[in-house]
Order: structure tokens, then sequence, then C-alpha cells
């Protein structure tokens, strides 16, 4: 029997990271949220919790953004019910991303020894 390609759950996360993305982005007054980014939203199989993993725009509004956004989990799960076609709206759990940071910490780190690395073949090339 064929699997299916995206189950219930991958579309209800798809579905929720849309919706809070526009409450967020729409809905939500406190200045305390700034340029956030939903990168992705992992459900429960029973559909009782929401892992939401988020970015945010400026190293020191992490924690600031971490507390306004748990102080607004009450009112974007209101907003989230009245979209969503459930019999219970997922209890939302917010999570900062740090995948972007490390890539970005990669990406740093290989240009430096490339960097480097050109300098040293540029002064073996002079030494010759």
């Amino acid at each position: 029997m064929a699997r299916k390609a995206f189950s219930r759950s991958d579309r209800m996360a798809d579905q929720i990271q849309r919706d809070l993305a526009e409450i967020i982005r729409t809905g939500l007054k406190d200045p305390r949220v700034g340029w956030v980014t939903i990168t992705s939203v992992v459900v429960t199989r029973d559909y009782s919790h929401a892992k939401i993993c988020y970015t945010v725009m400026g190293e020191g509004s992490r924690e600031i953004t971490q507390e306004a956004l748990e102080h607004s989990a009450g009112y974007m799960r209101k907003e989230l019910g009245r979209g969503l076609t459930v019999y219970t709206v997922p209890q939302l759990h917010f999570v900062y991303d740090e995948s972007i940071e490390r890539g970005v910490h990669m990406s740093r780190l290989i240009s430096d020894i490339s960097e480097e690395d050109a300098k040293n073949r540029a002064k073996l090339g002079e030494d010759e």
C-alpha cells in the first residue's frame, strides 16, 4: 500500500505556520515582537501540542521576543482556532531556531579559512 506524501499532521503544521505568520504580522500588537520568522512547526500526533521554531532579526531581542511570544500564545491560539478545522487547537510552545545562526557562523568560518588559504598561497608564490 502506498504511503501518503504528507500526513495530516504535516498539513496541519504547514497551516499553523502560515496562519501564525499572518497573525504575528497583522494581529499581534506587542511592540516586543519584532521581525519574527516562523521556520518550522511540529505538531504532535494527537494535535494537542505544537512546537513553533522561530528566528528573529537582531541578537539582543531574542529573549524579549521569547517572552512576548509566550505571553501572546493564548491570543494566537484563539486566533488559530478561528481558521483551523480541528476539535482541539494545539498548545503553542515557542523555541528559538539556532540553525540559521549556526549556518551563518559556519559560512563565516569557511570564508575566513579561504581568505587565509589564499594569502598563504600568494605568500608561497612570492617566495619562489
